[in-house]
């Protein structure tokens, strides 16, 4: 890749915790040379930034087109789009988290050849950290009801190694920078199946994000005053057509294939994270800002591609950044008289007397998630917080076995030498 174009001035201001050095011009998108295509980062926000979207919808146009083969860089903002000041780890006056940006994207790409029904390629060639990160402990976080009101945000500092907080000292995370949201444009006819499923789990008591018009962009199809306000998705969820599945695996040497619904398909990326545990137990990885430099092809005739993408890499993408670990293991027990909020909204009176659910991996998941939080807590003298926020960046949560009813089990593991103190 070529670096030279791509770091030429500094941001005074850095964008989201996570302000880099960046590749800024004016305008929607810089081609330099015949096999680089540029989509900029520009403007403090995503809604003064023309290469910026935070919903999905098939009327949305494309920023720019790009040739299969040809190189592209994102340059992306981070999760929550807060500015901040470099190196404060305080926002900016007038800029605080809100959940109805999340999750803002750099695109649409009108990929040439590519047509619905086709299969899209991306490869993952290259992400390039920004200097500053966050994590915080999110409401939609794994053991949310484990820490209510509980409040830590750890600011990071990144290198193109690692990550460091004063809110943890002795702590060092290795980098594993990966976009969490990879997708393209749903079609008509898929739209109208994911508004209808979401609109039935809603009314029902499930968790949805429904569409909501409250700071979407672009505005002219999502926005109060949009020609699609009420259809546009919200970027929290993945779904068939990719985005925010948050697969840790997603890093440079990667490929992603992801069904095309519409002509050219949209790809937009986003929401990089400098470095996340299987799982994101606590709702936030390391957030930050970044420029990911993917490749693309299409696949005529390729796989059928119907319930979420495929990827694939080497096995160096699979590994643990530690030489050693240390695991806990959790099955799906729970006290008597308790019901997990998961399961709240199917208002069963079954569920409250048992002390064993059968073949339940959330709850065999969360019962591994706090051994292993106790553990760091006892091992490491960190606060239930800190080692919930360690969880979320650096433990892996895997499933052991679905087949030994009813206890399944999950086992969490701990890369212990992110420990250096």
């Amino acid at each position: 890749m070529k670096q030279k174009k791509q770091h030429v001035c500094l941001f005074r201001v850095f964008v989201v915790l996570a302000m880099s050095l960046g590749m800024i011009a004016d305008g929607r998108a810089e081609i330099n040379g015949e096999d680089e295509l540029v989509i900029r980062r520009t403007g403090e926000n995503c809604s003064l930034d023309p290469n910026c979207i935070n919903r999905l919808h098939p009327a949305i146009p494309p920023i720019a087109r790009a040739k299969q083969g040809q190189t592209i860089v994102f340059e992306t903002r981070n999760a929550g789009d807060l500015d901040m000041v470099l190196g404060t780890g305080e926002p900016r006056p007038g800029t605080p988290p809100d959940r109805a940006v999340v999750h803002p994207l750099s695109g649409p790409v009108y990929i040439e050849g590519a047509m619905a029904g086709d299969v899209l390629a991306i490869e993952l060639v290259f992400v390039q950290p920004g200097n500053f990160g966050y994590t915080i402990l999110s409401p939609i976080g794994l053991l949310a009801d484990h820490f209510q009101g509980a409040d830590l945000r750890a600011i990071w500092k990144l290198t193109d190694e690692v990550a460091t907080t004063d809110a943890i000292p002795g702590v060092r995370i290795p980098k594993g920078a990966f976009p969490g949201v990879v997708t393209v444009l749903p079609s008509s006819e898929e739209l109208g199946t994911i508004l209808r499923r979401e609109q039935e789990l809603l009314e029902v008591g499930g968790a949805v994000l429904p569409p909501s018009a409250v700071g979407a962009l672009p505005s002219s199809v999502c926005g109060p005053e949009g020609a699609h306000s009420d259809e546009c998705l919200r970027t929290i969820p993945p779904r068939e057509h990719g985005g925010n599945t948050d697969i840790r695996f997603f890093q440079a040497g990667s490929t992603i294939y992801i069904p095309c619904q519409i002509d050219g398909c949209g790809l937009a990326i986003g929401d990089v994270h400098f470095a996340q545990g299987d799982a994101e137990v606590a709702g936030t990885a390391i957030e930050m800002d970044s420029s990911v430099t993917v490749r693309t092809r299409v696949l005529k005739g390729g796989p059928s591609i119907r319930r979420g993408p495929h990827f694939e890499g080497g096995r160096e993408l699979l590994d643990i950044p530690s030489a050693r670990f240390y695991a806990t293991t959790g099955f799906p027990f729970k006290d008597k008289g308790q019901v997990p909020s998961y399961l709240k909204y199917l208002k069963s009176d079954r569920v409250a007397p048992l002390r064993n659910l059968s073949k339940d991996l959330m709850l065999a998941s969360q019962n591994a998630l706090l051994e292993m939080i106790e553990y760091m807590v006892w091992r490491y003298g960190l606060t239930r917080e800190q080692a919930y926020i360690v969880a979320s960046v650096a433990v892996d949560l895997r499933i052991a076995q679905v087949v030994d009813a009813p206890n399944v089990g999950v086992s969490a593991i701990l890369p212990v030498d992110i420990f250096v103190d």
